[in-house]
């Protein structure tokens, strides 16, 4: 269990709330956190790349000069893959990156890279009324109020769909936004700091703390 500070719009400590989920033991947290990063960034691989053998490039069909008598070495095709526009010995082809985890193991891998970002987590209450419109500097100002430093990567969490605050966010390069139902290993391990609400940080233990 962790105990994080709850922080107002101007940065002001305002209460307390705790982060408590099932994390991997200690001997085995490191391992299940890596192999779900790699299954996310194995799927994320589109697996289109492509080259041609030798008998799928065009031409090459005559033999470029007879077997003997030339003083040259043998040749039956000028696609060989030795040759200047042959083929491609053992290039890539179509392929399925996917990597199998199971879904429990999944959840856990999160559980436990959530939690081992606790000292990173900056909780902070409800703020969408303070973005009656989309304005951009003005989230930018919150989060230097939140002790996040403008050069931090960070990844936003909401527990809902807040088009004001998506708006004001978008543009920035080093704010990632998304909701606490759709939480994954790689933004939670990427960012410097994570900044989430009361709400969502109560929803993310809620989807996913079994």
């Amino acid at each position: 269990m962790v105990d994080c500070v709850i922080r107002n719009w101007e940065g002001e400590e305002v209460g307390q709330t705790t982060l408590e989920l099932k994390v991997a033991k200690e001997e085995n947290a490191s391992h299940i956190v890596h192999r779900a990063l790699v299954r996310q960034q194995a799927a994320a691989r589109q697996g289109t790349a492509s080259t041609k053998t030798r008998s799928e490039v065009r031409g090459g069909g005559r033999k470029p000069w007879r077997q003997k008598g030339t003083g040259r070495a043998r040749a039956g095709s000028i696609r060989s893959p030795l040759w200047r526009g042959g083929g491609v010995i053992f290039g890539p082809k179509p392929r399925d990156y996917s990597v199998k985890m199971n879904r429990k193991e999944r959840r856990l891998a999160l559980r436990t890279a959530f939690q081992s970002r606790a000292e990173d987590i900056v909780v902070v209450e409800e703020f969408v009324t303070q973005l009656p419109r989309p304005k951009t500097k003005d989230l930018t100002d919150a989060l230097a109020r939140w002790g996040v430093s403008p050069e931090a990567k960070v990844l936003l969490v909401l527990p809902e769909k807040q088009e004001n605050v998506y708006l004001s966010g978008r543009n920035v390069a080093k704010i990632r936004i998304c909701l606490a139902d759709s939480l994954n290993v790689y933004d939670v391990l990427a960012a410097d700091k994570i900044v989430t609400t009361a709400n969502a940080l109560a929803k993310i233990q809620e989807v996913y703390g079994d």
